[in-house]
């Protein structure tokens, strides 16, 4: 007879206060078969806390290809893996996906457990609307990918080094210096903080002293027109047109300024001029 297929268990660890695991979690860690940890000295110490004896295998993105086959075939004889991370939620800018799409592709059961969340701790301290957002993991350190991260219309969450902070924060000030920033720093941690203000001000502020610890950005919505004044922005691209530059490239750098669609700026020029 066939063994009893096992299955995954997702378990969120805490981002700093060791206190902030939940039982949930502490229970699935203990039932365990195996823990595939990110880094398994980081989880070592959380298991020691409260006594945790499930033996654990490394499980992070430079061998995740390599070791998520073997544990499926572990879930399959009947074992539970439980899969955490560093901190917070695994997959989350963390290792793991392969892992939970090979349990899929697999048929064996995926549950996840809630818990710490970088994220929304930082999205909740920042008192900056919560409606609609993006998390975006870390930010792209190329200038052109960056600016386009940072005009996002919705309040933006997300990690950034501290030794970039001031660099990044230059960037989205050159685009709209007074656009709602909070920069929450070593979330959970003793040394937690939370700085609120526009991107001019905290532009200066971390350009002379960079924070210390793991960062949490968030960025409020923008301030800049919605719709994107399509009519302005028209106008403006119909200027360019007639001094020489070519509508197609020309549409998407007035696009990039105003928010507007590049696709609707040329189809309205178009339309303009038939």
């Amino acid at each position: 007879m066939s063994a009893t297929p096992g299955r995954l268990i997702v378990c969120p660890t805490p981002i700093g206060n060791l206190e902030d695991v939940t039982l949930r979690v502490l229970s699935a860690l203990r039932e365990a078969d195996v823990i595939a940890c990110e880094d398994t000295r980081t989880t070592k110490v959380l298991l020691d806390r409260y006594g945790v004896s499930a033996p654990r295998t490394r499980y992070d993105a430079n061998v995740e290809a390599r070791v998520a086959p073997k544990l499926v075939e572990r879930m399959r004889a009947g074992e539970t893996v439980a899969l955490v991370s560093d901190a917070g939620m695994p997959l989350v800018s963390d290792p793991g996906f392969v892992l939970v799409a090979a349990c899929v592709g697999a048929g064996l059961a995926v549950e996840v457990l809630p818990g710490p969340s970088a994220a929304l701790a930082a999205i909740v301290a920042s008192a900056l609307p919560a409606e609609t957002w993006r998390f975006v993991g870390f930010l792209p350190r190329k200038k052109g990918e960056l600016t386009t991260a940072l005009r996002a219309r919705e309040t933006l969450v997300a990690f950034e080094s501290p030794r970039r902070v001031g660099a990044t924060l230059t960037v989205l000030a050159g685009l709209e210096p007074e656009r709602a920033v909070a920069v929450c720093r070593e979330l959970t941690k003793i040394h937690e903080e939370v700085v609120r203000g526009t991107a001019s001000e905290l532009a200066a502020r971390y350009s002379e002293q960079e924070p210390r610890g793991e960062v949490v950005l968030v960025i409020g919505p923008t301030t800049r027109p919605q719709g994107g004044d399509l009519d302005v922005a028209l106008a403006a691209l119909a200027r360019l047109v007639e001094a020489g530059a070519r509508a197609r490239p020309a549409a998407g750098v007035v696009a990039e300024l105003t928010g507007t669609s590049a696709n609707a700026l040329y189809r309205a020029l178009n339309a303009s001029d038939s």
